[in-house]
């Protein structure tokens, strides 16, 4: 297990989890948000190849329409 931040939460997740990984352990539909992994955007193409490191930083933004 390791250690990461979430949205200013620390979270523990399992050694060679994927962006993909951890957005389906939270139960966050990936189609509407965007993610920035230690303050740089992750491509959506990039979510299942990236994979999270120790103390590793995300900010996950979902998208709201509305008028």
């Amino acid at each position: 297990m390791m250690q990461i931040n979430v949205n200013g939460e620390n979270k523990e997740c399992p050694t060679e989890t994927s962006v993909s990984k951890l957005l389906e352990s939270l139960d966050i539909d990936n189609r509407y948000i965007a993610v920035e992994l230690n303050h740089k955007i992750v491509p959506r193409t990039q979510f299942n190849e990236k994979i999270l490191q120790e103390d590793d930083s995300l900010e996950i933004v979902t998208f709201v329409g509305g008028g």
